[in-house]
């Protein structure tokens, strides 16, 4: 019984996790968005990259690979340093 408990825990949080990646990745894409309509002093090397990890984020999001589109959007915010 107590095998079938831990088993039905862990499964619980894991959907807690997953729903709660999946809130947080257009929260990091407003941030992003918001930076760059203030114009960024960035060269046009990491403003290409930028709005590439922007773009990776989103179809991360949407496909459902909520860790992965966190770490594209991170690494886009890293360019903006923005947290």
């Amino acid at each position: 019984m107590k095998k079938f408990q831990l088993t039905t825990l862990a499964t619980v949080l894991l959907l807690i996790s997953t729903s709660a990646f999946a809130f947080h990745c257009p929260k990091e894409m407003k941030k992003i968005d918001a930076a760059l309509a203030a114009k960024p002093q960035l060269t046009s090397a990491q403003m290409t990259e930028v709005k590439k990890l922007r773009a990776e984020g989103e179809t991360f999001h949407k496909a459902g690979k909520h860790q992965e589109a966190l770490d594209a959007l991170g690494k886009a915010q890293q360019i903006l340093k923005i947290q």
